[in-house]
């Protein structure tokens, strides 16, 4: 019985040695696309690279700022080529002036409408002390990093409802065959004008606003032809049933971050989610 044993518990480790050894190999080889997701509560914040190439989205509240640092390090991320704040909601720029003090950056990309708090103080106070100057986004924006094709869409006017979320710069990447959309906080208004603008289908969607339910998400979700989102929502403020049903409606897969960190993979061609 001893021994029966003992062989059991040689068989769980290899096997548990081949399934990790798998999956490493599918994030470090087979899939040389990556984003991650942080588990940021109702925030957002999102690390995409390629080819040693890394931009990141968003920087979440303020206390995220040692989970952003200590992903960087583990990683060996030592430059940020491109830092994107969609817009100036706490939530999103809460931690980009201690990620701008430790990291090289490259360039910021900024949306139209300043709010005032202290950490949008802290991220202009850490530009100033770096020596860069963003760039706030108006129009479309094209750069290219590795294999990724990135335009960023930033409003032309300042919407009268919701202007700070309707400010929200709309990240679309093109990574070879796999196209990914990011929605920032955008509100009816935005989302409605920027599909009649940039009409196009896509794998993925950030869905915007956390998850809330607006009245364009379906009209958003039918016209980008999406299989894949994350929620970035949190269990104090959760996503809105009609979301949900909105995205089982066109059979979405769907992610939130409320469950976990998230990450997405890809060849180029197949996409993979880890959660």
């Amino acid at each position: 019985m001893k021994m029966k044993f003992i062989i059991f518990i040689v068989i769980l480790i290899i096997v548990f040695g081949l399934l990790v050894s798998s999956q490493v190999h599918d994030s470090d080889d087979s899939y040389p696309f990556q984003i991650h997701f942080f588990n940021a509560g109702k925030a957002d914040s999102m690390i995409i690279s390629n080819q040693g190439h890394y931009v990141i989205i968003d920087t979440g509240e303020d206390e995220l700022s040692d989970d952003i640092l200590r992903y960087c390090e583990e990683n060996d991320i030592q430059k940020i080529d491109t830092l994107i704040i969609t817009h100036f909601d706490k939530d999103h720029v809460g931690s980009a002036g201690s990620i701008i003090e430790a990291l090289e950056i490259g360039e910021v990309l900024q949306s139209n409408v300043e709010k005032e708090s202290e950490v949008y103080q802290n991220y202009l106070d850490a530009l100033r002390e770096k020596d860069i100057t963003p760039n706030t986004v108006s129009g479309d924006y094209q750069f290219t990093l590795g294999d990724m094709k990135f335009t960023v869409n930033g409003p032309e006017i300042v919407y009268e409802k919701n202007s700070s979320n309707n400010s929200s710069l709309i990240v679309s990447l093109t990574y070879q065959n796999n196209r990914f959309l990011f929605m920032g906080d955008s509100q009816n208004d935005r989302i409605k004008d920027f599909l009649e603008n940039n009409p196009g289908t896509y794998d993925f969607l950030k869905v915007p606003y956390h998850g809330h339910y607006l009245k364009q998400l379906e009209n958003l979700v039918s016209n980008t032809k999406i299989s894949y989102a994350v929620i970035t929502s949190s269990d104090e403020e959760m996503e809105d049933e009609e979301t949900i049903q909105v995205l089982d409606k066109y059979s979405v897969s769907y992610y939130l971050t409320r469950e976990g960190s998230i990450t997405l993979l890809s060849d180029g061609d197949q996409i993979k989610i880890i959660q």
